[in-house]
């Protein structure tokens, strides 16, 4: 699919996403969904063509895809409000992502980009494990050698930039684990992954958002890198 050059998501849009927060019902969402179409879906598949190829010089694996049913890159806006008691129908936020990895994208680690009218940032790495890769983390962390390349890792995001690492759920050690291991605070964490510092709406609006959203993709690529060989070692 060919689209337009990215050149920002316009200030029209952004506008939308607010408006919609005090406005979160189909009728309103349905008078206006050209302008939805207009000012946010179409901007973001244009910054998916643009990210998705710069993202292929960290790895060429790395996939992209511009549907709009909520299978490609670019997440629905609709909301799945079966358990919740929150029954806004819409997100007011837009998510984007990149993945590296077979099956279903949100199984796989990769960039997550989000945003809304308030401003975006780059999550790198995985929103949640299975089962199976948590014990394949639990056991990554706990050895010598991919503990010390995760450990690593970290320290060459932090070193980059105001990144956030992420993921820590457990007050106590898993069981098994030496609750002195000096990667202790690592075994508590039940996901793994890296967010970018802020990014303000004039940045959302620029087309140089391309430029800055890749430059947080280099510099977290090492704990993403690190996630997809522990994610491949639970498929081997």
């Amino acid at each position: 699919m060919t689209t337009d050059a990215f050149a920002g998501f316009p200030e029209e849009g952004l506008q939308f996403l607010a408006d919609l927060g005090q406005n979160n019902d189909r009728d309103w969402f349905n008078a206006r969904k050209q302008t939805y179409t207009d000012t946010i879906v179409s901007p973001a598949l244009a910054f998916i063509e643009a990210l998705g190829e710069r993202l292929q010089y960290i790895s060429p694996h790395i996939q992209y895809d511009t549907r709009t049913n909520g299978a490609g890159s670019l997440m629905r806006i609709y909301r799945d409000t079966r358990f919740s008691a929150d029954k806004s129908p819409y997100k007011t936020w837009i998510g984007i992502r990149f993945w590296e990895g077979g099956g279903k994208a949100s199984e796989n680690p990769g960039f997550f980009f989000g945003f809304d009218a308030t401003g975006g940032g780059l999550h790198v790495g995985m929103h949640g494990f299975d089962k199976a890769m948590l014990a394949a983390y639990r056991a990554a962390v706990a050895d010598d050698e991919l503990g010390a390349e995760l450990a690593a890792a970290l320290d060459s995001v932090r070193a980059a930039g105001a990144y956030e690492v992420r993921g820590e759920h457990y007050k106590r050690v898993p069981r098994g684990f030496d609750p002195d291991h000096p990667r202790v605070d690592l075994l508590r964490f039940n996901t793994l992954y890296v967010s970018s510092p802020g990014i303000p709406p004039a940045g959302l609006a620029s087309p140089d958002l391309v430029d800055a959203v890749m430059d947080h993709c280099q510099n977290a690529a090492p704990v993403q890198k690190w996630l997809l060989k522990v994610k491949l070692s639970t498929t081997a």
